[in-house]
């Protein structure tokens, strides 16, 4: 009984550390991996990672469901209107592209490189601060007036092509994205609705495709423990999009590059 209930505990935890820094810019994986092995878990692993992200996927339709189905909302941001422009729809497959190859190249033939490499402490710790350096320029970049309704395929095919790198644990999906978007000259409000948009296909491929591969490895996790992880990630999702939304249209990305900063430094001491 007690075995059970620390296996619930466990997978409603993975759960919160996927929810919650999913969105905000500073690496789901990483902190998947980081965190458990500080407090003695396992490290949930690739295919567990990527069937709990889902949760998040399902964050961002419940999120903005109400202006997906075109009702009124107090927070209303017009995502259905955005959703039905052909030019948006278009932006979001050509940014998808990159990822469904460079994430396919690697797991068809070099799976063992992600998992061994990619997802080494080392790794994550490097990554970390090259990413703080990064998201430091988009951060002081000038001001842009690029925005969903009048962007280029060329501006959304170069965020495409950074969301690949998400891949490797530490760059963080929304952080490279939204940074990116910052320095190409987008207005900061629409890069995050932007990085949230492209969240939709990126995550649900990269759970499709893991479930594919890893498929016979779900046979050893549980019913009960899998859905806590998935409705602790979508709640914590939740929290996480709201905050990110307010916050940083307002702060911008200084608090995250902090946080990266100590995060990679604090990883290497204890190397």
């Amino acid at each position: 009984m007690i075995c059970r209930l620390l296996e619930y505990l466990e997978f409603i935890l993975y759960g919160i550390i996927q929810g919650l820094t999913e969105f905000i810019p500073v690496s789901s994986t990483a902190h998947l991996k980081v965190i458990s092995l500080l407090l003695g878990l396992d490290d949930p692993g690739t295919s567990l990672s990527a069937v709990i992200q889902l949760g998040s996927v399902f964050a961002l339709f419940w999120y903005f469901r109400n202006d997906i189905f075109n009702l009124r909302s107090k927070s209303s941001t017009k995502i259905f209107d955005y959703f039905i422009n052909e030019r948006l729809l278009i932006s979001i497959l050509i940014s998808t592209i990159p990822i469904v190859f460079l994430g396919g190249g690697i797991k068809l033939f070099s799976p063992y490189f992600f998992d061994k490499i990619l997802r080494s402490n080392l790794s994550i710790a490097i990554v970390s601060l090259l990413m703080a350096i990064y998201m430091y320029v988009a951060d002081t970049s000038k001001k842009g007036s690029i925005n969903l309704n009048n962007h280029n395929y060329s501006d959304s095919f170069l965020i495409g092509i950074s969301q690949a790198f998400a891949i490797i644990p530490g760059f963080s999906r929304s952080g490279i994205t939204i940074s990116t978007a910052l320095i190409s000259g987008w207005e900061r409000a629409d890069a995050t609705k932007f990085s949230f948009l492209l969240g939709i296909p990126a995550i649900s491929l990269a759970a499709i495709v893991e479930f594919i591969f890893s498929f016979n490895e779900f046979s050893s996790f549980s019913f009960i423990p899998l859905v806590l992880g998935l409705v602790s990630t979508f709640l914590s999702s939740l929290l996480a999009i709201d905050f990110l939304l307010n916050y940083f249209s307002k702060n911008g990305l200084k608090l995250f590059i902090i946080y990266r900063v100590i995060f990679g430094i604090l990883i290497l001491i204890k190397l």
